[in-house]
């Protein structure tokens, strides 16, 4: 990726704006438009359905390409003991547990929200 003042003595190359590391390493959270995604500018949803008589905790509204949703998955899966996995970009959970994971995405920085009834 070419720098600023490319080709000049001043050449610097791009770096971010929330670490300060250049692009290339970089690790900081990105969506799919290549801009900074952190979890506080996220706004997950969080319900609960019922699927084949069975309740189940469905969290939406997560930048797949920002958000490690298999580490988030397996965090809240230990933390409430259940299990759960990844469909379409939502996290399901086994069971009732909107407050609980309300509260977990709440300590983890995103500004989650309870959904429906």
């Amino acid at each position: 990726m070419s720098g600023l003042f490319a080709g000049t003595s001043l050449e610097r190359p791009v770096t971010c704006e929330r670490c300060g590391e250049v692009l290339d390493s970089c690790t900081c959270p990105r969506d799919s438009s290549g801009s900074v995604c952190a979890p506080k500018d996220q706004s997950p949803r969080v319900r609960r359905e019922k699927r084949r008589g069975k309740w189940t905790t469905v969290v939406s509204g997560l930048e797949p390409d920002a958000t490690d949703l298999k580490s988030l998955l397996k965090s809240l899966r230990t933390g409430l003991g259940t299990g759960g996995g990844i469909t379409d970009g939502e996290l399901i959970l086994q069971g009732d547990h909107r407050d609980s994971v309300v509260t977990k995405l709440c300590e983890l920085g995103y500004k989650a929200k309870a959904s429906g009834g």
